[in-house]
């Protein structure tokens, strides 16, 4: 899979179009990923959240995506998406591989060529991480999404090696 790559790194250093916020639905920062962002992009991207519409007090609802603009980060945009709470869906790989998708799609309108992921929903939300790396690299190898270059960013060595692990085994 050509169009994607594993980093390890921190998320809000990435040179690309778009970076995914692993968010909340009220999109309006937290913890892990999400507070490390908002801190990075600094009040605006605060701001630009606020402005995507409450629907039933929620901006974001799980497995869809949303788009702002980045604050000070250098990519141009951010993509805000939920991912599932593993042992409290019903369907946690559905509402995970459509968390990404959903993602691509945003980027794709918005005339992105690169797009930066975290390992959505391996942190507090108890995604198992080689699980969730599986779900993740075969949502974005879909044919659609050949055009834009994936970079998936993870912040330990741990986390890098087993990602890589999964592409590896994909790309034999």
């Amino acid at each position: 899979m050509k169009n994607i790559d594993i980093v390890e790194g921190d998320i809000t250093d990435a040179n690309v179009d778009a970076i995914v916020n692993a968010a909340n639905p009220l999109m309006l920062g937290g913890g892990g990923v999400d507070g490390a962002i908002h801190k990075a992009a600094g009040p605006r991207l605060l701001e630009e959240c606020r402005k995507v519409k409450l629907v039933n007090k929620v901006r974001c609802p799980v497995g869809e995506a949303r788009i702002t603009l980045a604050g000070d980060l250098p990519s141009k945009f951010v993509i805000h998406t939920v991912g599932p709470k593993y042992h409290r869906e019903e369907n946690p790989g559905v509402l995970l591989s459509a968390a990404y998708t959903g993602s691509l799609k945003l980027a794709l309108d918005s005339g992105c060529e690169s797009i930066a992921f975290p390992a959505i929903s391996c942190g507090s939300y108890g995604y198992p991480v080689r699980e969730a790396a599986d779900v993740a690299i075969q949502a974005c190898s879909q044919n659609e999404f050949k055009d834009i270059h994936v970079f998936f960013y993870l912040y330990s060595q741990k986390g890098y090696a087993i990602w890589q692990s999964v592409l590896d085994s994909k790309n034999t």
